[in-house]
This record gives structure tokens, sequence and C-alpha cells, in this order.
């Protein structure tokens, strides 16, 4: 079994990207099945993404669960990634350095992993 990778990371939005952001996550839904075309390539798992407001801030937090060796999403010449890139550069802000939360524990049912690299 190759090793899994579970991260959750949290992002700053740009001020004033509400909007955008409410735009991207519909996007994103709409086009589900486009979506999970793209994680079969990157290894992904599962990968959630988690919106919240705190102290005046709005943050994006991606909770994924990825195996090793995938494709990264900047690389992949797929156009709904292409179009999640666009919105990406549009509403992450740049000089917020993103926190990568630490992972205490991992629980994944073994008949789950062995699905995961099945």
């Amino acid at each position: 079994m190759s090793k899994v990778n579970v991260e959750l990371t949290r992002f700053q939005v740009k001020e004033g990207k509400s909007s955008v952001v409410d735009e991207w996550m519909h996007f994103l839904n709409e086009h589900m099945e486009d979506v999970l075309v793209t994680l079969e390539g990157e290894k992904m798992y599962v990968e959630t993404i988690f919106r919240e407001q705190l102290d005046g801030k709005e943050y994006l937090y991606w909770y994924s669960v990825q195996g090793e060796g995938g494709v990264e999403v900047e690389e992949s010449g797929h156009w709904i990634d292409r179009k999640h890139m666009e919105y990406w550069e549009q509403c992450i802000e740049k000089s917020f350095r993103p926190v990568d939360l630490q992972t205490e524990v991992v629980m994944i049912p073994h008949k789950v992993k062995d699905r995961m690299e099945g």
C-alpha cells in the first residue's frame, strides 16, 4: 500500500471577492462530473472545500486525501482545472501564507483504504 497524504490547509480570500467565491463554488458543484474525472489523474481520493468567515476575513479550507504520484492540478490540461485555477488566481490572497493544519490522527477503515488503491 503506498502512502496516503491527508491534508487540511487554510487560504485567505481576497477582500471583496466573496461573490466570485460564490460563483466558483457553484461552478465546481455544477460541473461535478468533470471535476471527478480530473481527480483520478491527481490520485485525489477525497477533496472537500470548506468556507469560513472569521474576524472580518473570509477563508477557504481544502481537505484532501491523496495518493502519491498524482498529477498536480496546475499541470493539468483539462478545461475544468484551467477554469478552477482562474478562480484561484482571482480569489486567493497571495500575501497570506497558507496554513497547513497539523494532522494528528487519520482514521480510514482498512476496507476503504484498500478500495482507494484498488
